[in-house]
């Protein structure tokens, strides 16, 4: 499988992190690739099938990515698929970002403040679906550098819930 996952246990409820993920203009808060630049266009909160782009750069060139959520299970499960289009025509990508929230047994959330849950969230740069995955993912070294830069957005995603 072409795949990287990178997992931490954050100290919030399913929900709270769902909440920041959900909402398109944290994303680039969160990105630890560096890659994500300025605002969004599209729905927010984001919610099953929709659609929005998000400014890039890579090798110092800008681009907008087309992004589609593809899976959906409110406060577990957010997923999306991520496209570079031109002229309505998908030409690379086929990546997809993917983000599953676990509660932690034996974390209490009883008063649903969120003070004592604890939830594990598990982050999924996903190429096997990508179109020219030897030229646009491999080649360039994302797998690689991926595992370090979605801690970084994990780190990130703690703190912003904590905010």
């Amino acid at each position: 499988m072409r795949a990287v996952s990178v997992s931490r246990d954050i100290a919030a409820t399913p929900r709270q992190i769902f909440a920041v993920l959900r909402d398109p203009d944290r994303h680039a808060g969160l990105d630890g690739s560096g890659m994500l630049r300025g605002r969004p266009q599209g729905p927010s909160p984001l919610g099953p099938g929709d659609r929005f782009s998000m400014g890039m750069t890579q090798g110092g060139i800008a681009y907008r990515s087309v992004n589609v959520v593809v899976e959906y299970e409110k406060d577990r499960l957010l997923a999306w698929e991520t496209w570079g289009e031109f002229r309505g025509r998908r030409l690379v990508g086929g990546q997809r970002w993917r983000y599953e929230l676990t509660p932690v047994d034996g974390t209490d959330d009883a008063d649903g403040s969120g003070g004592g849950a604890t939830t594990r969230v598990t982050h999924t740069y996903d190429w096997s679906r990508a179109r020219l995955p030897r030229l646009v993912v491999e080649l360039p070294g994302f797998p690689r550098r991926m595992g370090p830069a979605m801690a970084t957005t994990l780190e990130r995603l703690a703190s912003a819930v904590r905010a």
